[in-house]
């Protein structure tokens, strides 16, 4: 797998994940102001007339400026890929891990009863504790939650999106950017 380089703001606010093209078409375009970590790659380009080739070092961050600055997501998307991964793999009801064809998307507050479709009502759950469940609410049953549902920040879903290729100077520099509760323990660099 081709590590995946972290594009910035000029403020040094997380925006996405590019492939090694797309960051060195802005490095092409001038638009990279500064950057960050590690060589990714090394791009080499065509001969000139002196017989010297060229090259291009992509960074592992980049910022990149432009008319306007760039503004991270205030929400990002809700998939589960990124909810499984918030939630470690873990089913929030029985506190076991499992695979990810074995795990779905569970509603604290079911969408039937006026719950949302949103970070802050959705958890992990086991197929086996999701059946159980159903749509009823938590204190109906003999269930609870082993951990509370949040909405992760730009920082913390850039990590979620692409925590099985993600650099451990790309995870540092957004480890600094995450909530205090979760800087630490959370989402451990591989």
């Amino acid at each position: 797998m081709q590590a995946r380089i972290l594009r910035l703001n000029l403020a040094g606010q997380p925006l996405e994940w590019l492939s090694w093209e797309e960051a060195a078409c802005l490095y092409v375009r001038e638009l990279v102001t500064w950057s960050l970590g590690g060589v990714v790659l090394t791009v080499r380009g065509g001969i000139n007339r002196l017989g010297e080739r060229s090259s291009l070092d992509l960074a592992a961050i980049i910022a990149c400026g432009g008319d306007r600055m760039a503004r991270p997501r205030r929400r990002p998307p809700l998939t589960n890929s990124a909810l499984f991964s918030r939630d470690l793999h873990t089913c929030l009801y029985c506190g076991n891990g499992f695979p990810r064809r074995e795990l779905t998307r569970d509603h604290v507050q079911p969408v039937s009863r006026g719950g949302r479709d949103v970070w802050e009502n959705v958890v992990t759950a086991c197929r086996r504790c999701n059946q159980h469940k159903g749509n009823r609410l938590l204190q109906d049953i003999d269930m609870e939650l082993l951990a509370l549902p949040f909405c992760p920040n730009a920082a913390e879903y850039l990590a979620l999106i692409n925590n099985e290729r993600i650099r451990g100077d790309q995870m540092e520099f957004l480890r600094g950017q995450f909530s205090r509760r979760r800087r630490e323990g959370w989402l451990q660099a591989s």
